[in-house]
Parts: structure tokens; sequence; C-alpha cells
């Protein structure tokens, strides 16, 4: 691959430390630190006079972890930040800096020269700055600050107009973590066979179409032509099509009302070859969401629901079938309509059978739920606002906040959903090379966004339990978002969809376009 010639450059600080020597050294060694998201003009011209007051420059790179200034940051993964800067002739070597400071790795490397911003003195010495001065000076070494000139912020390129980082994020993941398009591929054939079981709320989402005709003058009435009406099962229903579409053998426990919905339910998940074990609440309707569109518009929805908790006689027949139906993952979709409540969430959770993978994602972030709840999981996938909602926390940025939230919920793998940024994914580290990563959107052109995450959560759960990598679980989940992205209404997402997205991206890494 292109990157392969500059790999040679990117080393630890011992590394380096062993091929400069110690000082006194015959020709001066510089180096500058920074966390370099979208290399610029202003970082260029920094480099360039750096590497003007010694014989080699080496560069540090803040590491992801430790990159806090604002949200959604780094947008480049420090695999990849180091390899722009390791294409540069000006620049002979780089390190990506595990630490929180630059210090330990000066202090290891010993540099003649510290090169820092004009910015960074400008207005009297920041305190980190005074600290990174001193590192400096106690082997002899000088801090040397760049001429005043113009700033370039990469945040402010970044927010202007994200570049399109897709494939060389996924080249940069795919080599960090030694994995390759065909492991996605081999993933993908593999999903064949599993077995899971997907408990939830069942919704059946319509589309009114119609077209306007015109608007009251005496009040705010808008008038419509009926045009026609489509019907699709969604909520946990399309969790356990997108599932089945996989290759999966699938059991789908649920609660429906006695009505023409229910039978429209049954009729179109038996023609999925989905197994419907489907409790009758005659007291309750099957849930319906309808939008009324005109013209491509969505103008109204009109939801026909009781949210009111299952009887206590109903959540019994559900863990009774947690308990019974074969299956290697149990899989909770929770949409707060009935099903999760606070009582029985914990009677459920106890139901499933010991060394079953248990899967949740819990859609409420505008009712009364927590993906919380859901704590031990070996998976779980909220979106940004659920774990906000889940934490009471508004503030802090992505990474942080996913962490916190890893922790609380003790789950094995933590995949949070980003909407058109992708997915950010955490897990325990042990001997991987990083506790979180991103994957960026693979969707080329949105149609009708409504279910990705569903898609999602079918395609990582069967990966991960399939194959025990977050990695590929994570990528082959963002394939099948961005799948399905790509469709207008829930319509479950086929292996040969993700294999083609699969072999889009890979034509594009190796310049194929």
């Amino acid at each position: 691959m292109i990157d392969d010639a500059f790999k040679h450059k990117i080393k630890s600080a011992a590394e380096i430390a062993e091929i400069i020597g110690a000082p006194p050294r015959k020709t001066k060694i510089v180096m500058c630190h920074g966390t370099f998201d979208l290399v610029h003009p202003g970082h260029i011209r920094h480099l360039v006079y750096a590497r003007s007051k010694g014989a080699k420059l080496v560069v540090g790179v803040t590491a992801d972890a430790h990159v806090k200034k604002a949200d959604h940051r780094p947008f480049v993964p420090e695999g990849l930040r180091a390899m722009n800067l390791a294409a540069l002739e000006t620049v002979d070597y780089v390190t990506i800096d595990p630490n929180a400071t630059p210090i330990e790795n000066i202090l290891t490397i010993k540099p003649d020269y510290f090169v820092k911003g004009y910015e960074y003195q400008k207005g009297g010495l920041h305190p980190r700055t005074a600290e990174e001065k001193q590192a400096v000076e106690s082997y002899g070494g000088e801090v040397i600050f760049t001429p005043g000139d113009i700033v370039y912020s990469s945040s402010a390129i970044i927010e202007s107009g994200p570049p399109d980082l897709a494939v060389e994020k996924l080249i940069n993941l795919l080599d960090g973590e030694n994995r390759s398009f065909d492991d996605l591929k081999r993933a993908v054939e593999g999903l064949a066979g599993a077995r899971a079981h997907v408990v939830g709320d069942t919704i059946v989402d319509s589309l009114t179409v119609t077209s306007m005709i015109g608007a009251s003058g005496k009040t705010p009435t808008i008038s419509v032509r009926y045009e026609g009406k489509r019907d699709y099962v969604g909520g946990a229903g399309i969790v356990a099509k997108h599932v089945k579409a996989a290759g999966a053998e699938v059991t789908f426990s649920t609660v429906l009302g006695e009505d023409a919905l229910a039978d429209f339910v049954r009729q179109d998940l038996a023609e999925a070859g989905v197994t419907l074990n489907a409790i009758v609440d005659p007291t309750r309707p099957t849930i319906n969401k309808n939008a009324i569109v005109a013209d491509g518009y969505r103008m109204l929805k009109i939801d026909t629901l009781d949210n009111r908790a299952v009887s206590e006689q109903i959540c019994k027949q559900l863990c009774k079938a947690i308990r019974e139906v074969p299956s290697d993952a149990v899989m909770f979709s929770d949409f707060r309509h009935g099903i999760f409540s606070r009582e029985s969430i914990p009677q459920m959770t106890d139901a499933i059978p010991a060394g079953r993978f248990k899967v949740a994602d819990s859609q409420v972030a505008s009712r009364w739920g927590n993906i919380l709840e859901f704590r031990g999981f070996d998976l779980i996938t909220p979106n940004e606002k659920e774990a906000r909602f889940s934490l009471g926390d508004q503030d802090t940025v992505i990474r942080p906040l996913g962490n916190k939230l890893y922790d609380e919920a003790q789950c094995r793998v933590l995949i949070l959903k980003l909407g058109a940024r992708g997915l950010m994914t955490f897990r325990e580290a042990g001997g991987e090379p990083r506790s979180f990563f991103g994957v960026d959107s693979f969707a080329d052109h949105v149609v009708d966004a409504v279910g990705s995450g569903d898609a999602l959560l079918a395609y990582a759960t069967l990966a991960l339990k399939t194959t025990g990598d977050p990695v590929i679980a994570s990528i082959l989940g963002a394939m099948a978002a961005a799948a399905e992205c790509e469709l207008d209404g829930n319509i479950p997402v086929e292996p040969e969809m993700v294999l083609k997205k699969i072999e889009t991206y890979e034509r594009r890494a190796n310049f194929g376009g």
C-alpha cells in the first residue's frame, strides 16, 4: 500500500532515542509536538521552520485518547495523522505519544531544540509550556518559538466542511488492527447458521402518501389528496428481519394486539422466514406510527399505541421464552412501548441462560428509559442522545462521554452511534492497540436514514458473536447501516448488499474509484 513507503519513519520514542543517540551530538535534533488533526499550511510553515534549525526533525503526535479540546475530535485517527506527517519530506521521524503531555518523550529523545508555535508565547508563557521548557532545559536543550505568522486552525477547517476520509480511516483501522478486506468478507459469509432470539416491541411503520391540493383561507387547514399507503414491520420486528436476512435463524418474541395490523405482522414475518412468538394482549393495539407525506415532505406523524407496562402474566410468558428458546444470542430491542419497564427488565435479564451472548439496544431518549438498565451485557448500541440521556450529561465531548458510559454500563463492547458521523466503539483494551476507535459512515447517497441503527444492531451482533472481534463487528455494522440508508423504507439488508459495500471501499482503497 502507498503508506508503506513512510511507515519506517513512525517509531516509538525509545526507538528514536536509540537511533539518534544521546546529547551532545555532532548534528542537531529538533522536535515538535501537536495534534495535527488536519495538516494545513500553518503546520507546514511551522515544520519547515523547525527543520531549518537542525539536521533531523522528530514530530510527536498526541494520541487519540488525549485529544479533548472539541467534540468529535480527533477527526483523523492517530495512525493516519502520523502517516500524514511521515509523508512529508521535511519530517524524519514521527512518534505517537501515549502520554497526556510531551514531557516524557522530551526526556527520552532529548532534542537539542524543542520548537513551539508563536501562539504559545503570545501573552505570556502558558503553565504547560513552562513545564515543557523546564524539561528541555534540564539536560541542556533549548525551546524555540516560531516567528509570529497567520495561524490556521484544524478545527475551523473541519467545521467549515469536514473532508470525506472514510476510505483513509478504514484503511488505517484495518492496518492498525491487522485486519483486511478479506477478513470482512469472510465474516459476512460466516454469519449464516447463527441463532438469535430477538425480544422487543413491534411497530408497524406506515407511510400515507398524498399530494397537496391547497389550504383553507380561513383556518390553518391543509388539503391533500390521498394517493396510497405502505406498511412496514418496524421496531424490534425489523431487527429480527435484518438478522434473518443476514443468514441467522431467528425467533422473535413480542406483544401484539388483537387487530388487523397484528395479522399483517404475522404474514410479513412468516414471509421473511422469522419464527414469531407473539403474545396477544387484547387490551392494547398493535403499535402503528403513520407518517403523512405530502409531495415528498413528512408533514405529520400519527401514533396509535399504548405505553403501559405489560402485565405480570405477559412478562412471565416472555421470561419463559427467553429461558427456553434455543439461541446463541439474546437481543433486547427496547422502544419503551410496554415490554421493557423498570419491573420487567431485571426479570427478563435474569431469565437469559448463562453463557448466552447478551445484546441491548434502547431507543428511548424521548421516553422514560435508560440504556444503563442493561448493565453487564456483551454489546449495547445507543446513539449520542441516548448516551447523554442515560448519564444526565449534555456537555462532555464524545470520546470521554463514551468512556464514561462504557464504564457505567460494565459492558464488553459499546458501539456509540453518531448518525452521519458514523460510530465510535469502546472495548476493553487488553492486548489490543486501542481501547476505542471510530468508523465513519459509508453511506454514499442517503435516501432514508430511518432504521439504519436497526441494521447496524443486527449485523454487529452476529459479527461480534461469530468472530469475537469488535473491529469486524463495527465495520460490518456500519456497512449494513449505510446499505439501509440507501433504501427507501424498512427493507432488510441482505449480505450481498454488505459485500457490495465492502468491495466498493476496497476498490477505493486501491484507487479503483
